[in-house]
């Protein structure tokens, strides 16, 4: 078996609130995917991909529509870095549904 060495980017979550495993490339093209690599970890876009799930089913966007498009990046900045984007009191554990340590 071949011994390798891996290294982790961390980045300062804007969402969480501390340095956490980056994401390995930007989500997607633009300014907003940019800047969601730059910010935000993979732990706290995992959370906003069960998010964004949630929205389309409950609102039933047509993502083939740009209005449902519009809609869900706006909700997505506003998720990641709007007024209440930062948890801070949410431990990272705990946003899979893992029992908070104590």
């Amino acid at each position: 078996m071949a011994r390798y060495e891996k290294t982790i980017t961390l980045v300062d979550c804007a969402r969480f609130g501390e340095p956490l495993p980056a994401l390995e490339r930007p989500p997607f093209p633009g300014e907003l995917g940019q800047r969601i690599y730059e910010n935000i970890s993979k732990m706290a876009w995992n959370s906003w991909q069960q998010q964004s799930t949630i929205l389309i089913n409950h609102y039933g966007l047509n993502m083939a529509d740009p209005r449902a498009q519009e809609f869900l990046m706006e909700q997505m900045e506003e998720f990641f870095f709007g007024e209440g984007g930062q948890q801070a009191d949410m431990d990272p554990a705990t946003a899979y549904g893992a029992p908070r340590k104590k």
